[in-house]
């Protein structure tokens, strides 16, 4: 991996990171946008997903990465009967746990609420980047 110091490195080390933890990443002229869909059932008379979406914002005044995730779940027509298991932990903006989801009809999915958000973090501290979590706002 390449030394982060710059800011087009470190968002090239980024992109790769998210790319490895499954997120489709692009390039936005502001910094990145990922997402990924981890929890999709469906059957004949409807469907329920659950998105990822996350956003990272370099400065390279301040040398910070403003970070903004969210967790959307939409469903069409009647959502297939699911089992949903899900443990969370709300620490201020920070979301952290685990949901599963089982579809009777196929389907459901696995979500972990921090493991982006920590691999990010863990990147942007190691480059010697400041992270800062802008919580309660969409990427």
């Amino acid at each position: 991996m390449p030394d982060p110091s710059s800011e087009q490195d470190l968002l090239a080390a980024l992109k790769a990171r998210l790319g490895a933890l499954g997120l489709t990443v692009h390039e936005d002229g502001q910094g990145l946008t990922g997402e990924a869909q981890p929890i999709r059932s469906k059957w004949w008379l409807g469907a329920r997903t659950v998105n990822y979406r996350m956003s990272c914002r370099p400065s390279q005044a301040d040398r910070t990465v403003q970070f903004r995730e969210a967790v959307i779940e939409s469903s069409w027509g009647l959502p297939p009967p699911t089992a949903t298991v899900e443990k969370t932990n709300l620490t201020g903006s920070k979301l952290s746990g685990q949901r599963n989801d089982v579809s009777a009809e196929g389907g459901g999915g696995t979500i972990d609420y921090a493991r982006i958000r920590n691999a990010v973090e863990q990147a942007v501290v190691a480059a010697g980047w400041k992270f800062h979590l802008q919580g309660g706002r969409l990427p």
